[in-house]
């Protein structure tokens, strides 16, 4: 669907990355892992993005997670930091099939922006009386509050931030290769290689993941 939607909030949750809430509107379902596009105009220039949902619904609000003046954002997503509560933006979606269905337990591996997906796929499995596991790698960590809360919630969490920990030893902790489990990939095209090598150094393989490239 097409709509005009309206800024419910606006909220920092790392360095240079913030939640945008968006109200509702009516019509509007989509589920954690898909995908929005959001329009608006810039010194006179029209531009357009594509932002994962990191809200476990789509209940009253939902929200997606943008990461500030990165390369692949450019003055858009400056603009967007810039919205306040009230003020409206163009919108479209959902978009993406690679999203949360309900699997009985659920693996997401996120590197960056990747993230966002990450937090909204693991509160709604755990929402629904599933399981759910994260690794995520960043140079700067986003959302620390909401993957401690998962955390003390039952889902297992591997943060790689320092280094200290391979990629590969965090998906072996997390990947049992049981024929109920979701494996997701969400992060840039790189990131993606990184985790098809960890998967091949344990034996497992992205055969049947859910896989968002962001480019």
């Amino acid at each position: 669907m097409d709509a005009h939607v309206v800024i419910a909030s606006i909220d920092d949750v790392g360095t240079d990355t913030i939640a945008l809430e968006l109200e509702t509107p009516d019509g509007f379902s989509a589920e954690p892992g898909q995908f929005i596009k959001l329009t608006g105009t810039v010194d006179d220039e029209e531009y357009s993005r594509f932002y994962t949902l990191s809200s476990p619904n789509t209940d009253e609000t939902f929200e997606t997670t943008i990461e500030i003046d990165h390369e692949e954002g450019g003055p858009f997503s400056a603009y967007l930091a810039a919205l306040e509560p009230g003020d409206e933006i163009e919108m479209s979606g959902p978009y993406g099939s690679d999203h949360y269905e309900g699997e009985p337990r659920v693996v997401v591996i996120a590197g960056g922006p990747g993230i966002g997906p990450a937090v909204g796929i693991g509160e709604r499995a755990l929402a629904d009386g599933n399981e759910a596991a994260i690794v995520y790698r960043d140079e700067e960590l986003a959302h620390r509050a909401r993957l401690e809360t998962l955390a003390d919630r039952g889902a297992t969490v591997r943060l790689l931030e320092d280094g200290t920990t391979d990629l590969a030893d965090a998906v072996d902790d997390v990947v049992t290769d049981d024929p109920e489990e979701q494996v997701f990939v969400y992060g840039f095209a790189s990131f993606i290689e990184d985790v098809e090598d960890a998967l091949e150094a344990i034996g497992s393989s992205t055969d049947g993941a859910k896989i968002e490239n962001f480019g």
